[in-house]
Parts: C-alpha cells; sequence; structure tokens
C-alpha cells in the first residue's frame, strides 16, 4: 500500500520491521479472535492537518480507518485489517497547549488532549491539587479512556472519568473541526461517550471539570498487601459484598480487592514496597537483594473522602483490614496523591496472552447468592495450581449504593450502560501456549456458573466495552452492552449521521449504522 503524501507525521506501510512494532495493540496476543488486526498501513499524525490528509486518502479510496491513541483495548478493537489504515494518536498532541486549566461559570476546568496518558496526567493533576476519578493502567490514553466511561477507584465517590466532560474537541468524516456539548449536540455527545469508540469521528482534545483538594480535605486511603490465602480472600471478599449490597451505604468510601498470581511485578505496582519488605520478608529475596519472583498476593484497596461539610469517617471500615496483613497503613492524603496511589505502573500484568471477563451485576444479594464462597473457590481453582501455568490478575469492585456517584450521574447526558451496577469482576485468565486450553475452560465455567437465571454473580450477561471479549460483532451481541434498544437505535441513527460512508468502520466491533432506504449498513 503506499502512504499517504503531504503527511509529515511517520507512516509505516504493512509487510515491514517497523510496521509490525507501529501496529502492536496491548491485546495483539489475547485469546482466539476471528478477525484480523493487521492494518495495511500505520499513521502517526504530527498534527490535524496529517489526520485530515488520510481522511480524505481514505475516503476517495473507500477505506477504512481505525483510531487508536493506547492501544488497550481488549479485543483489538482499536485496530484493523485488510486494506485500512490505522491512526495512532498516541504522541500527536503533547504540545505545551495540549494541556491546560482554566476557571468558568463556578467551576475549574482542564482541556486536555486524547494522547495524555493517564499516569502522566495523575502526575500534572496532582502538582496543582487537582483530581479526577480514573482507571488503573498507566498507560492507557484519555481517548479511548474516555470513550468507554474511565472505570476506576473513585467510581462511587465521584463516578466515571467521563462523567465530567463538558467540551468534545473532533474532526468529523468531512475533515471538520466541530466542538461538541451535551447542550449544542446531545445526540452525538450521547454517542461518544460511550457508544462504540472511534466510530463517530476522531477526537483531539477534551474539556474536562476536575475537583479540588481543598474541598474534600481529611481524605485517607489504605493499600493493604496479604499473602494468598483462600480464607483470608473469602473474609475480604465478605466485607466487599456485605458494602456492595447495602443500598445505604455512604458514598464517601470506595474499595477493591484484587488477586494477583505469582511472579507479578509488585514493585512496578507499589514502589514504596521494598524496603519494608526487604526488612520484614527477606525470604523474598534472593542473594544479590533481587527478588525472587513474588508469590501469590492478594491487594486491598480502600478509600474515604469528605464529600460535603461534617462528613465523618468511621474508622472501623479501615481496621477491619488489618488481620492477616502484611503491608500497608492508612494514609492521610489529599485526593490527588492517593489517586496516583491507585495507579499500576506497569504496561500490563503479566507477559502472556490471556482470556478476559469483566463481569457486572446489579444485584443486592450477592451474599444470599452465596458468591463471596463461589468466587474463592473459582480463583483459588486457577491460582492455587502454580504447576498450571496460568497467571491470574482479578479485580472485585464494589460500585452499589443509591448514594453511590455512579449510579446518581446515570442521566447526565452519556450512554454508558448498566449503571444500576453495585459490584464489578475482572477476572483475566493469562497463560503459557500450551495453557490455552485450560485458561479457556476455566473462563467458561466462570460464564456458566456465574452469569445466566441461577447464576452466582448475575442473572444476565452485562458487558461493558472497555472489557469486552468474546463475539466481535458487536451488533450481535448489542444487548450484552446497551440495556435497550432504544439506546442502541439512537446511537445506529448517530453513527449513520457521523459514518454515513463507512469511513469509521473499520471492523465488525462497532454500533451498526442505521439503514439508509435502499442501502444496508454495517
Amino acid at each position: 500500500m503506499a502512504t499517504v503524501q503531504g503527511v509529515s507525521g511517520k507512516q509505516y506501510v504493512r509487510g515491514t520491521e517497523a510496521h509490525t512494532t507501529a501496529s502492536w495493540q496491548y491485546a495483539t496476543s489475547t485469546h482466539k479472535i476471528d478477525h484480523d488486526m493487521n492494518p495495511a498501513l500505520v499513521i502517526q499524525p504530527k498534527d490535524k492537518n496529517d489526520i485530515k490528509l488520510a481522511l480524505k486518502y481514505a475516503k476517495e479510496n473507500n477505506i477504512a480507518v481505525a483510531i487508536r491513541t493506547g492501544g488497550h483495548q481488549y479485543s483489538g478493537a482499536s485496530s484493523t485489517g485488510g486494506k485500512n489504515i490505522q491512526l495512532d494518536l498516541e504522541r500527536t498532541f503533547q504540545g505545551p497547549d495540549d494541556r491546560m486549566v482554566f476557571s468558568k461559570d463556578g467551576e475549574t476546568l482542564v482541556r486536555i488532549s486524547v494522547s495524555w496518558p493517564l499516569g502522566a496526567f495523575n502526575a500534572w493533576l496532582t502538582k496543582r491539587g487537582l483530581f479526577l476519578p480514573h482507571g488503573q493502567c498507566t498507560e492507557v490514553r484519555l481517548g479511548g479512556h474516555v470513550q468507554t466511561g474511565g472505570y476506576g477507584q473513585l467510581g462511587r465517590s465521584f463516578g466515571l472519568f467521563g462523567d465530567h466532560v463538558r467540551i468534545v474537541e473532533m474532526i468529523d468524516h468531512n475533515g471538520n473541526e466541530i466542538s461538541v456539548t451535551k447542550d449544542t449536540d446531545p445526540d452525538l455527545f450521547f454517542a461518544i461517550l460511550g457508544g462504540s469508540p472511534g466510530n463517530f469521528g476522531i477526537i483531539t482534545h477534551l474539556t474536562l471539570k476536575v475537583h479540588r483538594d481543598r474541598d474534600h480535605v481529611g481524605s485517607r486511603g489504605l493499600k493493604a498487601l496479604y499473602w494468598y490465602n483462600p480464607k483470608v480472600l473469602k473474609r475480604l471478599v465478605d466485607i466487599l459484598v456485605k458494602m456492595s449490597d447495602d443500598p445505604g451505604f455512604p458514598p464517601n468510601y470506595d474499595l477493591c480487592v484484587s488477586v494477583l498470581s505469582s511472579s507479578f511485578k509488585l514493585f512496578d505496582l507499589w514502589p514504596e514496597l521494598d524496603g519494608q519488605m526487604r526488612e520484614d520478608h527477606p525470604e523474598v529475596y534472593g542473594e544479590n537483594g533481587m527478588p525472587l519472583g513474588w508469590p501469590r498476593t492478594i491487594i486491598v484497596y480502600a478509600q474515604w473522602v469528605p464529600l460535603k461539610d461534617g462528613d465523618i469517617c468511621d474508622n472501623s471500615f479501615f481496621t477491619q483490614f488489618d488481620r492477616d496483613k502484611l503491608f500497608g497503613w492508612v494514609e492521610h492524603k489529599a485526593m490527588s496523591k492517593l489517586t496516583g496511589d491507585w495507579i499500576f505502573r506497569n504496561v500490563r500484568e503479566f507477559e502472556y496472552p490471556y482470556v478476559k471477563r469483566a463481569y457486572t451485576t446489579n444485584s443486592t444479594n450477592l451474599q444470599g447468592q452465596g458468591w463471596s464462597e463461589w468466587v474463592t473457590k473459582r480463583i483459588d481453582a486457577i491460582v492455587r495450581p502454580e504447576a498450571n501455568r496460568c497467571w491470574l490478575s482479578a479485580q472485585l469492585q464494589a460500585y452499589g449504593g443509591k448514594q453511590s456517584r455512579f449510579h446518581i450521574n446515570k442521566d447526565n447526558g452519556t450512554s454508558y450502560s448498566w449503571r444500576d451496577t453495585t459490584m464489578v469482576a475482572v477476572l483475566d485468565c493469562f497463560h503459557n501456549k500450551d495453557a490455552e486450553t485450560t485458561a479457556i475452560d476455566w473462563e467458561r465455567g466462570n460464564d456458566q456458573e456465574g452469569i445466566g437465571p441461577q447464576g452466582k454473580f448475575s442473572q444476565e450477561d452485562r458487558r461493558v466495552l472497555w472489557g469486552s471479549y468474546g463475539d466481535f460483532n458487536l451488533d450481535s451481541v448489542w444487548d450484552k452492552y446497551y440495556e435497550t434498544e432504544e439506546k442502541y437505535n439512537r446511537l445506529k441513527e448517530v453513527r449513520k449521521r457521523m459514518d454515513p460512508d463507512g469511513l469509521f468502520t473499520p471492523n465488525t466491533f462497532c454500533v451498526k449504522r442505521a439503514e439508509s432506504p435502499g442501502r444496508a449498513s454495517l
């Protein structure tokens, strides 16, 4: 395939070694999926003009364009195949004018580009005493993150990252630069924030409402480490379930329980851990003072933040995690600093292919359903036998409660789904090439026992775009991602308007375009 004339950024043609590197996705070697994600051309635009030239070329040659900012889309949907082009915006907008703080109408706002990674964005906000809810992966870029919600540790207390969007700046299929707000184009605003990412245009910048440390003085958090033990895990999950099942649980608290198999690079997650663990647990270290390989662990992330005057922390929320704890203590920190503590500093958990699952439920009776015992046994079945060549990364997080901001923000003009969620359970099984069947069978067992009319976790299959897996034709499983046909049809109409020629239809993991008279649409 020829390169696009006039583009000043870098271009990589399929078949070259440089193309292989440039087209790499976080999930390149994920579980088996029946689609080819190998773009004919990768373009790394230098500026907006490069983007417009690429779109013009694609339109004239009947080529589709996939947009990626970080390449973390789990099923590879930020890429493409065939004769199509991938636009890689990972470094396009990282100049001094691509992030700024200002005030307007009584709100503190940030204008930021889609090219900034979460880790760098968080550090920049922290220096200014500002914070937002966001995810935990340091290299995730804001472009994909905002379109899929931006789930993270502050879900109950502050909602989603995408809930804070005020303006979306983008380039449409005709190469026009437009600004979208909830007032100027409510349907497009709705579709961008929760519809299939990258299928309505190319987002370049966002204006976000941010929170100030000085409005939440007294916040505190705990990151605690435990050696893996199923009895300890069951006790911790029971605490999480009790919180999730309680509709009146105060919105000030957030809690996540994680499980990591052996050999996880724990210092990447927890840089300050080294000195204390070297002193208290020398058995983890070799003669050269280097870790021998971390054993299986459980990590608890717990947080409290005052949301209004007069809020008082119940310290028993934190003391219940003291038992069996190896490391960690409650720290009184500004929210901007706590949000940095929740970030994973490594790009991915284990350097292996993996089978992805991200389950949600709206159950308020997980305790009665016996989910704590069931999920503990399922985790133990894959974590305990170290010879199975499988490695688990699990995150169990509460989102429920009538006062949860995750719920309250439901009707804020976005289309993020399943806003009645009480718990999210992420169970990612990494494996070497010889253990693929083991990983697939384990996840299939979780599906069969955990989901369905008699499911231990949820009575219906509820998926989120950031945790997509399985069927790659979104239109065939739309009801797993969107609650109602009315919502899905609304998204289809916006797709028809914003992508009439299929320019932003690089693969089948996208909302289908509503059909025009006499013409079927993908």
